[in-house]
């Protein structure tokens, strides 16, 4: 047996389920957990507030405003801002993960909105549509290709920035970052990087897949084209 480190493949055999909290399945699971859920979240109330918005257009400019100036804040000091209040756990990373999702939502959403033509607004009037089934049926699932463009910037942004909350103890993956920085060794710099380019793609392969199942007009569309 050689004296020498272990290789990735070694490494990672003795520390993929150690039973401890910084095991790699245990931080794996917390990063789908801390970026999953502001993914869903920031979803759920950017809908809302954008089509407040598209409704109401004096409110947007507002409201972008808003999200531009939260955007641009650093993501470690508000963690930091943050541990007074909820403390050393997930809710930190989440928060601010949610807000941030928002800011790139809500704009998709209104975008989304306005590209419905007027012309398809109209027919759907003089169908006898109600402005809720109007909206349900006809303007959100033409708005879907722009939200969900938007949503993949949400997915891939939100599964990267969780690993800085490894500098207050809650980063998933990025722990395995720190534990590098502390003990200078490239495995769990390598294991952490291919976790998490690994998580994106399928996130971003999977959003993909659900604009082809929830818009099946624009294959049909292409396919007339060809």
């Amino acid at each position: 047996m050689s004296d020498g480190p272990p290789s990735i493949w070694e490494w990672i055999g003795r520390n993929w389920d150690t039973g401890r909290a910084d095991s790699i399945r245990n931080l794996l699971t917390d990063h789908l957990t801390m970026s999953l859920v502001p993914i869903v979240l920031s979803l759920v109330l950017a809908l809302p507030l954008g089509l407040a918005c598209a409704r109401w257009r004096w409110l947007y400019q507002p409201t972008a405003g808003l999200m531009n100036v939260v955007y641009a804040l650093p993501s470690l000091p508000v963690f930091m801002l943050l541990i007074s209040v909820t403390g050393l756990s997930q809710t930190t990373v989440i928060i601010p993960l949610t807000f941030y999702g928002m800011a790139v939502l809500i704009p998709a959403v209104v975008d989304g909105l306005r590209s419905v033509p007027d012309h398809v607004r109209q027919s759907a009037v003089a169908m006898g549509f109600t402005p809720l089934r109007r909206l349900l049926l006809v303007e959100l699932p033409i708005a879907v290709p722009v939200v969900l463009a938007g949503l993949r910037v949400v997915a891939v942004s939100s599964i990267s920035l969780v690993s800085v909350g490894a500098l207050i103890g809650q980063g998933g993956l990025g722990g395995l970052f720190t534990r590098a920085y502390q003990n200078p060794f490239m495995p769990p710099v390598i294991v952490g990087i291919v976790l998490i380019v690994v998580l994106a793609l399928i996130a971003d392969a999977l959003i993909v897949l659900a604009q082809r199942l929830l818009t099946p007009w624009v294959r049909a569309r292409k396919g007339q084209a060809t």
